[in-house]
């Protein structure tokens, strides 16, 4: 018995650390492979919608950047639910420094579903003009070939275009924990299984062709899902296409972070893939680093290695690769991420746990339960879900 434990503590710890390696492999396809590949279909002409509420820190940055893209071709819409929402000053500002550019602001409180930031859109949708709609939140940053790059991944057999946040700008320590959890983490576990045909809609940003919402009710339909992602990738799906993300995915500058924060968004995250893809979300637990290691080092006596030099092989291996990943591809990398990413890793089945512990989350401010849907009857929250 004794050797069959020992035996499958190592195969897990090899299959797990290949698994790793594989993933890492796929993400470095697709963030070097961005330039090889052909624009997809014309980006003109396009609305974005921007909800926003309160100021972020880095609002100056992520939202002049929508007046900032290649092409003229589009109109910006932002949504706020008050007047005197401390956003709307800021964005009249921005409006009138770009007169060139078609922009407005919408104001009301429409609450039709249970998700605030879908309610602070609604309004944006209704008053698109194009048949191409982007929504992105407040904090996403914008690159000049923001539509470029979503276009390019719109293929024929594709109903919609997403990215996931890449974390940038950290400012202290937890901070760079929560890049450690966007980056060569999350963004890279959805751009490779994004690669092999697995594509899940994120909703900072998502480029839709306005006809297949409209046909499933339109944007409210969103609201059938807890999370608006969730039910944008069963809406595409019922429609046999795909969901698909960018090549290299977009920006979301971080700021400070307490713990407090980072811990909670990511309970929050874990609870919505708990309920809305539960298969999915099962072996979670399974994909961080502390398992394996624990495993190989466990198995390491009985087949004559040294226990320590094993430890810190699968260390260099899992965090070398994570380095690698990152420089390539543009990515938050300091002296301290490889620490943040082994405290990552030790969380993550504490993470897992807490999944599954319950049903309730505060965002914002807004009391939320990833139970029942139903209709809000909170005041608007920001949009940087």
């Amino acid at each position: 018995m004794a050797d069959f434990v020992t035996a499958a503590a190592l195969i897990f710890c090899l299959v797990a650390t290949a698994t790793h390696l594989v993933t890492i492999a796929l993400a470095l396809f697709r963030v070097t492979s961005s330039p090889a590949r052909p624009r997809g279909l014309n980006v003109e002409p396009v609305s974005i919608i921007r909800p926003v509420c309160g100021r972020d820190h880095f609002d100056e940055m992520t939202l002049r950047s929508t007046f900032e893209l290649r092409g003229t071709g589009y109109e910006i819409i932002f949504c706020a639910a008050r007047e005197d929402d401390p956003a709307v000053p800021f964005v009249r500002k921005l409006i009138a420094s770009y007169p060139h550019i078609e922009a407005k602001l919408l104001i009301g409180d429409d609450r039709p579903t249970s998700n605030p930031k879908l309610n602070n859109i609604v309004k944006g949708w209704a008053a698109a003009r194009f048949p191409w709609i982007v929504l992105a939140d407040n904090n996403v940053l914008m690159p000049k070939t923001y539509l470029d790059d979503l276009f390019r991944s719109f293929e024929p057999n594709v109903g919609l275009v997403c990215s996931p946040p890449v974390g940038s700008h950290p400012i202290g320590f937890w901070a760079e924990l929560e890049c450690a959890f966007l980056n060569t983490y999350q963004a890279r576990w959805q751009s490779a299984a994004d690669t092999i045909g697995l594509g899940f809609a994120q909703g900072k940003s998502m480029l839709w062709r306005r006809d297949i919402l409209d046909e499933a009710g339109g944007i409210v339909a969103l609201g059938a899902e807890i999370a608006e992602d969730a039910a944008a990738t069963k809406i595409v799906r019922s429609h046999g296409l795909n969901v698909r993300l960018v090549d290299r995915p977009f920006e979301q500058p971080l700021g400070p972070r307490s713990v407090a924060q980072v811990w909670a968004r990511q309970v929050r995250w874990a609870r919505l893939r708990r309920v809305t893809f539960p298969v999915f979300y099962a072996p979670e637990v399974l994909t961080g680093s502390t398992l394996p290691i624990a495993a190989g080092v466990a198995a390491a006596s009985s087949y004559g290695l040294d226990p320590l030099t094993v430890f810190a092989a699968l260390l260099a291996i899992w965090f070398g690769a994570e380095a690698l990943l990152a420089r390539l591809a543009g990515w938050h990398l300091k002296w301290q991420s490889p620490v943040a990413w082994m405290l990552r890793d030790a969380l993550l089945p504490l993470l897992w746990i807490e999944g599954w512990a319950g049903d309730t989350f505060v965002w914002r401010g807004n009391d939320m339960s990833v139970a029942k849907p139903a209709a809000s009857s909170t005041p608007i929250a920001n949009s940087g879900m």
